[in-house]
């Protein structure tokens, strides 16, 4: 699979880059589809590199995807996408396939593993601090056969492609209950009136095809029939989600370090100053050495949780997600960094793709959970190691 993905990578996906970013600088729309992402899912598909995050459909565990996730990470734009395997809607499948019922699978889950339609996880929101997730306020209430929705969330990844057809939304159905179980997941369509798209955030000045929104929910009314689960396990539900998440995001960071690594190698081996190459100047030599390290220590590391998800499941590996999470993303910033600062004013321009991979591995710090939430939770499992001795 490793070498069947990386010839695809090879002979597709590296070529289509340039017709990619050519084909979204020409077009007004700002969420414009370049043709060769949907030339490149049908080359995927007829290689067998298809869903393959999923191991219900794929076979493969969590542990055999780690190393094709990496591949897919050197150009994380594109080739996720091409194997349909991109977030949000990996994670969205899979909260289909464990909790959907057999409509919801029919109306949602089948497009999605067909890569006919895409989704959006709208749980974020701009009044609350949503890195404690119970803080969201989204309100879902039960009236008759129906939910109605009334909320702001922001930050929701994917809501503005074309190709958008649904939201998983996370919100309050019960403030009395506990904590944990006072959120519900509901589907729905974002033509659903009162979901209003009141603006796409930019990344470091980057607007992606998939678009990062801003969405009120002004009295949107569903079917109760699109409760995912049951109501009240919606805070439960989306931390199943957000694990194996975590784990294929870092997975993607380690292949974007190693790309950034290449040409950065190659870059110093290729440029001159001061009466020699750039690969014989010391500090450059460190650059590199460190950055190979680092790749290194962080792949056993993503490659140990991987395989503790398989066997012991999300709950087992709760703190080595937390681990890979805080650890990966940083390390990916600093190794693209080191790499943009070898390249000099070619590292900043759009014709390498290093500025594109920093501010994706810069905000995947904060997405999914910021730095500080993981490093409080190895912490408090460290300490509490520490107290019961």
């Amino acid at each position: 699979m490793q070498e069947c993905l990386a010839a695809f990578m090879d002979e597709c996906v590296y070529p289509a880059e340039a017709a990619y970013a050519r084909s979204r600088a020409t077009s007004l729309d700002p969420h414009h589809v370049p043709p060769v992402v949907e030339d490149l899912k049908v080359e995927a598909r007829s290689r067998g590199l298809w869903n393959l995050f999923l191991p219900a459909v794929s076979g493969l565990s969590n542990a055999d995807y780690a190393p094709l996730a990496e591949l897919m990470g050197r150009s994380p734009v594109l080739a996720a996408e091409a194997c349909n395997c991109s977030a949000p809607d990996t994670g969205n499948m899979e909260l289909l396939h464990l909790f959907g019922s057999a409509e919801q699978e029919r109306r949602w889950l089948d497009p999605l593993l067909e890569g006919e339609i895409r989704s959006c996880f709208a749980m974020t929101e701009p009044d609350v601090a949503s890195s404690d997730a119970t803080n969201v306020a989204t309100r879902i209430c039960r009236d008759g056969d129906e939910l109605v929705i009334t909320g702001r969330k922001w930050w929701i990844t994917g809501a503005a492609d074309p190709r958008c057809r649904v939201a998983l939304v996370l919100g309050v159905t019960d403030p009395g209950a506990p904590v944990h179980q006072r959120h519900s997941l509901a589907l729905v369509p974002l033509d659903t009136p009162g979901v209003i798209l009141v603006r796409d955030l930019t990344v470091f000045g980057y607007h992606d095809h998939q678009g990062h929104c801003e969405l009120r929910f002004e009295g949107v009314r569903v079917p109760a029939a699109n409760l995912l689960g049951e109501a009240g396990a919606g805070f439960v539900i989306a931390q199943s989600r957000l694990g194996p998440g975590r784990v294929h995001h870092c997975m993607r960071a380690i292949g974007m370090s190693e790309r950034a690594l290449e040409l950065m190698a190659r870059r110093a081996l290729s440029r001159a100053a001061f009466g020699r190459t750039l690969a014989e100047h010391g500090t450059v030599r460190r650059d590199i050495a460190e950055a190979r390290i680092t790749i290194e220590q962080l792949r056993l590391l993503v490659h140990k949780t991987a395989w503790l998800l398989d066997t012991v499941g999300h709950k087992g590996a709760r703190i080595e997600v937390a681990a890979i999470k805080a650890a990966v993303p940083r390390a990916a910033a600093e190794i693209i960094d080191r790499a943009i600062q070898v390249h000099g004013g070619l590292g900043l321009s759009g014709d390498v793709p290093l500025a594109q991979l920093y501010a994706a591995s810069r905000a995947l710090r904060i997405a999914d959970g910021p730095d500080d939430v993981h490093l409080e939770s190895v912490a408090r499992r460290e300490l509490a190691r520490h107290q019961k001795a």
